[in-house]
């Protein structure tokens, strides 16, 4: 790697659309799309992965960044009157080691087959190097999408356009009509469960703990208030380590309602599990996690689940398995480097 992103990645100027095919037209999506946007996702979500699909919140949220511009980062098609696909590409603007641009949408399962997706996708590529080429910094630089072994036409697309496999990450379920654990915090360290006050001290965690995660880089104040003011996410079902002021270790908790009948349960998800590293494999994780799990089964919750990347390098893996989670399905990720 020899010079910063701006001179090392090549991009065509302008920001177009995708060029075909002629069934469908393209355009930039606005908030007004958002409705329409949260069915053509449940649509997908039915083929590719039938247990979650993506709130309201969720996608007007990647309308409303303001890192972000839908007049650029987005393209969406229309046909036979309805939104056919849709294509968001997020590059967000905190950096520390790494530049990375992330691909999210997809394609109408009763429209793929059409050459849309193969569009869509080029349409990313183009988009993610302009974003990296924008950034006048010595780093490397990813254009990542995750795509759901569930999806075999999403797993064909990007094995054709040459993106390299690169990482899996596990979703995991745990029951919580089994036993939970009794665990204690070690000494030293003091339970509670965190608050909207809290907001600012846990995303101070949130980055350091995560700082050794491949891939992962800081996240903006903005991004993680947003995400903790969503209808979602629940502090009352999370937990929070504090040794004196600081926080040691986190488990933070989310519920998606409109889940329960793909589900099949109602469930909770857990987001964040993170644990400082002077506190490692001191029993912290396993601590909250019970918390939690008790937490969520008195809410009358069935499940909780959450995803693990399978090389995490603190061995969550190993972790989740011992506090009784089972992998239900995984994901690849997918990388361009530059």
């Amino acid at each position: 790697m020899t010079g910063p992103l701006s001179s090392r990645v090549s991009a065509p100027a302008e920001v177009g659309l995708p060029a075909g095919p002629s069934a469908v037209s393209w355009r930039r999506a606005t908030h007004a799309d958002v409705p329409a946007l949260v069915e053509m996702h449940a649509a997908m979500a039915a083929t590719d992965h039938p247990d979650w699909s993506e709130t309201h919140e969720q996608l007007d949220e990647d309308l409303t960044r303001t890192w972000s511009d839908p007049q650029t980062d987005t393209a969406l098609a229309e046909a036979d009157g309805r939104i056919v696909a849709y294509g968001v590409q997020l590059c967000p603007a905190e950096v520390e080691t790494l530049v990375r641009s992330y691909s999210f949408g997809g394609v109408h399962p009763e429209y793929r087959g059409r050459g849309i997706g193969r569009e869509l996708l080029a349409w990313h590529r183009i988009r993610a190097r302009q974003q990296l080429a924008a950034f006048d910094v010595e780093l490397p630089g990813q254009h990542v999408w995750h795509v759901e072994e569930r999806n075999p036409s999403g797993l064909r697309l990007a094995a054709r356009s040459g993106m390299r496999a690169e990482r899996y990450s596990n979703k995991m379920e745990r029951d919580l009509a089994e036993p939970i654990p009794e665990l204690e915090l070690p000494e030293g360290l003091r339970l509670v469960t965190p608050t909207r006050a809290d907001t600012a001290r846990l995303l101070e965690a949130r980055n350091e703990t995560f700082r050794d995660h491949w891939g992962s880089q800081p996240m903006a104040p903005e991004d993680w208030e947003s995400m903790m003011s969503q209808s979602t996410s629940r502090f009352d079902l999370s937990a929070m380590a504090l040794d004196g002021d600081g926080v040691a270790g986190f488990v933070m908790s989310a519920v998606y309602p409109d889940d329960f009948e793909r589900q099949g349960f109602r469930g909770g998800y857990i987001p964040y599990v993170g644990v400082v590293r002077d506190w490692r494999r001191r029993g912290v994780a396993p601590a909250l996690l019970a918390d939690v799990f008790r937490k969520h089964r008195a809410e009358g919750l069935e499940r909780v689940s959450l995803d693990v990347d399978t090389e995490n390098p603190t061995g969550a893996l190993s972790l989740y398995t011992g506090m009784g989670f089972v992998a239900t399905s995984r994901s690849v990720t997918f990388v361009d480097e530059f």
